[in-house]
C-alpha cells in the first residue's frame, strides 16, 4: 500500500463519520506495532493538507518490561514533526499472569490520563478492518451479541471523543506498507501477547478467508450496511 492509498482509507473514515474538526487536538496512542505507526504516519501526513487543521500528539504506555526500546519511535516522531511522549509504569508488576484485560484497563487508564494532562481532546485508536470483523466475531461468539467497536465513541465523564481514523484499511495492506515504508515496529515485550481469545478469532478468520477469499471485507460491507447502533451515517 501507498500512502496515497493510506489517505484515501483515512478520508474515507474521517469525512464518513466527521472524525476530525477543526482545532481538534488528538492523542494518538502508539504501541510500537505496525497498525500504529502506520495510522501515526498518515495522520501526520494527512496534516498538511487536510481542510480542518488539527494538532497530534503521539503517546506510548511503557509497561514496565525490560528492552522495550522506543528510540527508532523517537527518531520517527521527529522527522514527521510529531510530538511524542512515554508513560512510564509498573503495570507488569501490578497485573496477576495472563490476566490481559486488567492489562488492557490500567493501559488505558494511564493514556487516558496523559492524553487530558496534555489538553487532548480527540483520542486515535489505530483499529483496523480486520479488528472490526475480529470485534464482531468476538461478540457473537462469546457473549452472544451483535456489536462491535463505533467508529466514534463519547467519553461523558472526560468529554473526550475516541476516533478510529484506521478502520477501513485491511490488515493486509497495513502489513504491505510498514515494509514499503520501512516503519520501526517494536516487538510488544509481554509474555502472554498472542494467547488471548481474540488470536483464536484471528486465526479463525483466517481459515474462513481462505476458503472464501475477500470474506472479511464483505463481512466489514455488513457491518456497515446493518445499521449497527454507532454505525449509522
Amino acid at each position: 500500500m501507498k500512502i496515497q492509498k493510506l489517505y484515501s482509507y483515512l478520508r474515507q473514515a474521517i469525512d464518513e463519520y466527521e472524525m476530525i474538526q477543526d482545532g481538534d487536538r488528538i492523542a494518538l496512542g502508539i504501541s510500537g506495532g505496525k497498525d500504529s505507526l502506520t495510522l501515526l504516519y498518515g495522520l501526520a501526513g494527512l496534516r498538511r493538507f487536510y481542510p480542518k487543521k488539527f494538532e497530534l500528539i503521539a503517546i506510548t504506555v511503557d509497561l514496565g518490561y525490560e528492552g522495550f526500546d522506543l528510540s527508532k519511535i523517537q527518531a520517527l516522531c521527529d522527522t514527521l514533526e510529531v510530538e511524542y511522549h512515554i508513560v512510564h509504569t509498573q503495570i507488569k508488576d501490578m497485573v496477576p499472569p495472563g490476566e490481559c484485560s486488567l492489562c488492557a484497563r490500567l493501559r488505558k487508564g494511564a493514556f487516558n490520563n496523559k492524553a487530558k494532562e496534555l489538553n487532548c481532546n480527540k483520542i486515535a485508536y489505530a483499529h483496523n478492518q480486520d479488528d472490526v470483523v475480529e470485534t464482531l466475531m468476538m461478540s457473537m461468539i462469546y457473549e452472544g451479541r451483535i456489536s462491535t467497536f463505533w467508529p466514534v465513541t463519547h467519553f461523558d465523564d472526560t468529554d473526550q471523543d475516541v476516533i478510529r481514523p484506521l478502520m477501513y484499511a485491511p490488515l493486509s495492506e497495513i502489513r504491505g506498507f510498514q515494509n514499503k515504508y520501512d516503519l520501526p515496529v517494536s516487538k510488544n515485550p509481554c509474555p502472554y501477547d498472542k494467547t488471548t481469545q481474540r488470536t483464536y478469532v484471528r486465526e479463525l478468520l483466517r481459515d474462513i478467508n481462505h476458503h472464501a477469499p475477500g470474506a472479511v471485507k464483505r463481512i466489514m460491507t455488513g457491518i456497515r450496511n446493518a445499521n449497527l447502533e454507532g454505525w449509522e451515517k
